[in-house]
């Protein structure tokens, strides 16, 4: 099986299951729409915690710079890869709002990686757990309403990983 193949047989299963639930399709529309805010929102609300009040404070200021890193590396990525939404061609069924710029990456997948990575290799492991679970989610959601390929979502976590272990190498 190619990976072109496999790609679209992800997202066919992950956004097939769309329009079948009005709990779950309202459920990853609002994941899709409010999962990077509030995922900013518990960065923030972090900065007053008691233990280990320091390296926290520098795991959170990382935390931003990753975030701002991995969609600059989209950017530069959108000058060479040009890849046509789901919806456009066909093959998912949009529940949003379309969108006008290239589907890869996926910059909810990017900046949601670049956080979760950014509390693993600050050695932060419970926080990593949590970022990461709602990291994947907004990922998954993302293909689910229609607007990304599974690789998009992948492409967009190896960006913000990449941005947050650079950093890291730097910081």
């Amino acid at each position: 099986m190619k990976l072109n193949d496999f790609d679209l047989a992800v997202t066919k299963l992950i956004n097939g299951i769309s329009g079948q639930n009005l709990y779950l399709d309202t459920a990853m529309i609002w994941i899709s729409a409010a999962g990077i805010p509030l995922l900013v929102l518990a960065v923030a609300c972090q900065w007053w915690t008691k233990p280990d009040r320091q390296g926290t404070r520098h795991a959170l200021v990382q935390a931003g710079f990753a975030f701002f890193l991995g969609l600059g590396f989209n950017q530069i990525i959108l000058i060479f890869v040009d890849r046509i939404r789901p919806y456009a061609a066909g093959i998912s069924d949009l529940l949003i709002a379309p969108s006008s710029d290239p589907s890869f990456p996926s910059d909810h997948s990017t900046a949601a990686f670049a956080i979760a990575v950014t509390f693993a290799v600050s050695n932060m492991p419970k926080r990593a757990l949590w970022f990461g679970i709602a990291a994947l989610t907004v990922a998954i959601s993302r293909v689910y309403v229609g607007t990304h390929y599974a690789i998009d979502v992948l492409g967009g976590a190896l960006t913000g990983a990449f941005a947050a272990v650079l950093l890291q190498s730097l910081y």
